[in-house]
């Protein structure tokens, strides 16, 4: 009676640190990745385009002010020669507003095209930290594997089928397949 009280205290007892060791495995992994992780996200900085982008605007909005101004100082002088001031006027408004209205496509589209660089550098650094989450969970499983394995390295075939017989479990193979037969059964 008390040789089955101490092999299960003593299952037990293993049981419990082979978890506690593939949590400390984990929190390994985790505390790894966290450290990473700010190598791994590009900085994104928008500030400076949009702030680029509504000065040119505001810019341009001064520019028509003063340009809309000399329009309707045109209009008020419509006598002969104020008559052609102002059609000169109005073509250079013309021009002017046209070539305004050209930059600002242009500042446009250049905007548009730093933003989706950004989300796409954004985009691609999600996915190596992805890749490089699987990576460290990965090595952290072939590690706790092979911290199971430590076990039983050394035992010979005969101490591994006693050790498969208490356990119910086959006991063919090569000292290999026993350990992974036990090992698979450690992990359950």
């Amino acid at each position: 009676m008390a040789s089955i009280t101490k092999q299960y205290s003593a299952a037990a007892s293993q049981a419990s640190d082979a978890t506690e060791r593939a949590a400390e495995f984990w929190t390994q992994g985790v505390e790894k990745l966290t450290d990473r992780l700010p190598a791994l996200l590009p900085q994104i900085d928008l500030v400076p385009a949009v702030e680029r982008y509504f000065d040119f605007v505001q810019r341009a909005v001064t520019m028509n002010r003063s340009i809309a101004i000399e329009w309707a100082q045109a209009v008020g002088m419509l006598s002969g020669a104020a008559r052609e001031r102002f059609e000169s006027a109005g073509v250079a408004v013309r021009e002017r507003a046209e070539s305004a209205g050209e930059v600002v496509r242009g500042r446009a589209e250049s905007f548009e095209r730093a933003a989706s660089e950004q989300a796409e550098k954004a985009e691609k650094a999600q996915e190596e930290l992805a890749r490089e989450a699987r990576r460290i969970e990965r090595q952290n499983a072939r590690e706790a594997h092979e911290k199971a394995r430590a076990r039983y390295e050394g035992m010979t075939k005969a101490e591994l089928s006693d050790l498969l017989a208490k356990r119910d479990l086959p006991k063919t193979g090569n000292v290999d397949e026993l350990v992974e037969r036990l090992v698979g059964a450690d992990g359950k």
